[in-house]
């Protein structure tokens, strides 16, 4: 007889949607999680990455969230973006970004051509542009009317 947890993928029986965060179950005896809006994501057991199978994007689990794993400049930009939106919205603003160190030099193309911040001109510092993308980021809650 087969133990119940063989018959799931590595993530178990079911999943938030990486998208839509809906609850999504997994098929049994397969890799396979199925979304309704955003169609199947295949597990990988050997690597702990969920694949979108329409788009190709992978996605893994940290902290019970689920975060891509990207391969562009725009992809990091587009995230950041997206959680400085959710930060704003629950009242808080973020004072500093990290980069993950193993997107430093997939991002650092992007930072040598982008125009330097708050009016810096080109011959000021680059690598202070650099080091604010890779502090911890620090949050504040926004006083109110702010």
């Amino acid at each position: 007889m087969t133990s119940p947890g063989f018959q799931y993928p590595i993530f178990g029986p079911e999943i938030q949607c990486p998208h839509c965060r809906q609850t999504i179950p997994a098929l049994t005896l397969t890799d396979t999680y199925l979304c309704q809006r955003h169609g199947a994501f295949e597990s990988n057991p050997k690597t702990g990455e969920l694949i979108h199978l329409q788009s190709g994007r992978h996605w893994r689990l940290w902290k019970d969230e689920w975060y891509r794993q990207h391969t562009h400049p725009d992809g990091i930009r587009f995230e950041i973006h997206e959680a400085l939106d959710r930060l704003y919205t629950q009242g808080y603003r973020a004072t500093r970004v990290i980069i993950a160190q193993r997107y430093q030099e997939l991002i650092s193309t992007y930072l040598e051509r982008s125009t330097p911040w708050r009016g810096q001109n080109d011959a000021q510092n680059l690598a202070s542009t650099v080091f604010r993308w890779s502090l911890v980021p620090i949050l504040k809650k926004n006083p109110a009317g702010t």
